[in-house]
């Protein structure tokens, strides 16, 4: 097998693992459901009524918000999107592409809190919308709504509730029957049940025209139907690609790396070509390195699938302490924050394990901790010390301000809910997570 056969399929692979990986994980919300989401059918709403926990096996799903998600099928036709005034709280429906281009948001930031009405239509749609509602394209066939409502505590929960509910999709055409994703039969390998789901889902759903070339580029590897598959190469390739993947995430990537904190602000600005209601047309937020932003779609599909971009929320995420070494729950922690992070909604540190980056279980049952976290001790000049453990602290201030880790490694997740400019500009750093 030469070097440049593997090459070729490594590059393939961090291609097309984000679209596999998507769309497997919008197959299990229309068949299964995930976590405190049920299944729900295409195009319509599936509601989470509380906060996600360990037993919701979905790579960095947050604790700070219920979920309404929905899985498109813009086969049907255009589909009326219309959502209540929600007051003061944060929510924000974010539109995501079957190759994970975040492509449009309605929420607290983008479109206000009021009541609005938003017609989802094919990329090439021509019509006329109902009166008041605004047009959204939907660049692939089959996309993702992953909406988000915040929650103040169990007591609040009946007021979101009915926000979820009162949120709608409905078919213009009643009697049209989603298609749903083309069924691929399992190869005889892993890595060729990849590649199948890979073949049929890239030809389904095609990708933005800047990308047509490179996946055309892998027509000799029997990836684009035009000829057999090369079964050598990609089972060979797909080890090769896998390890990549896993270097690019354990690495950080291209991303900076500040007191430790990878500083994953611009993870999700790989999208170039799609920008709807709520999506910013800017440079500021756009990878334009053609490397970069395909390795780094991949990296962010598996590190955090369906993450917001950073005008929405920021996000950056840590495997080690002041010394540069692997966070573990064999040691006890410090996250000194002489001031909290600076935002328009609110913040939290989320603990995950490594290397599914599940929420972990805990006798507190506190998976985050933040600005809405009720007893919280703030010193008198308003600093905040977290202390992050596998044991439980016996000092008073430590265990109120407690953030419990799991016995091994453990990668914490900051989330900053509408950031403000200091945080843009990077004025706003982050010390290190100090071991006591």
């Amino acid at each position: 097998m030469s070097n440049d056969s593997i090459d070729l399929v490594t590059r393939a692979y961090l291609y097309g693992f984000p679209l596999v990986f998507n769309l497997q994980q919008v197959d299990r919300y229309v068949t299964t459901g995930i976590g405190k989401n049920p299944a729900a059918p295409w195009n319509t709403f599936s509601h989470a009524r509380s906060l996600a926990g360990p037993d919701d096996t979905f790579v960095t799903i947050n604790n700070d918000t219920v979920y309404s998600m929905a899985q498109l099928d813009l086969g049907v036709g255009p589909i009326l999107l219309e959502v209540p005034d929600v007051g003061d709280r944060y929510y924000v429906l974010q539109f995501v592409s079957a190759w994970t281009d975040n492509f449009a948001y309605v929420g607290h930031r983008a479109t206000g809190t009021k009541a609005g009405r938003f017609l989802l239509v094919p990329r090439d749609w021509q019509g006329d919308a109902p009166a008041d509602a605004a047009i959204i394209r939907v660049p692939t066939r089959v996309a993702s709504i992953v909406g988000r409502w915040a929650v103040d505590g169990d007591e609040d929960l009946a007021v979101v509730h009915a926000l979820q509910d009162a949120t709608t999709l409905t078919q213009l055409d009643a009697s049209a029957v989603p298609e749903g994703l083309p069924p691929v039969e399992p190869g005889e390998s892993e890595a060729m049940t990849f590649w199948r789901r890979y073949a049929a889902w890239s030809a389904a759903f095609p990708p933005a025209e800047r990308d047509v070339p490179m996946q055309d580029g892998f027509a000799a590897l029997g990836l684009t139907g035009s000829s057999p598959f090369d079964t050598d190469a990609l089972e060979a390739g797909y080890s090769a690609g896998k390890d990549a993947l896993d270097a690019v995430l354990a690495s950080g990537g291209s991303n900076p790396i500040v007191n430790g904190w990878n500083l994953t602000y611009h993870s999700f600005d790989y999208n170039l070509d799609f920008f709807e209601v709520g999506s910013l047309d800017d440079r500021a937020f756009k990878i334009t390195d053609p490397e970069r932003r395909i390795i780094q779609r991949a990296g962010a599909a598996l590190g955090g699938l369906w993450g917001n971009q950073f005008f929405e929320a920021a996000y950056i995420a840590t495997y080690v302490d002041d010394r540069g070494e692997r966070l573990t729950g064999e040691h006890t922690y410090e996250l000194r924050l002489d001031t909290t992070p600076p935002v328009g909604a609110f913040w939290s540190l989320t603990m995950y394990d490594v290397p599914d980056y599940y929420l972990v279980a805990n006798p507190i049952q506190r998976y985050s901790i933040g600005d809405r976290t009720p007893g919280l001790v703030y010193g008198d000049d308003g600093s905040l010390v977290i202390t992050i453990s596998h044991t439980e602290p016996r000092e008073p201030v430590a265990r109120a301000n407690w953030l419990p880790a799991p016995e091994g490694a453990f990668r914490p997740v900051l989330r900053m809910y509408e950031p403000s400019p200091q945080v843009l500009d990077q004025t706003y750093v982050i010390p290190p997570i100090a071991r006591t």
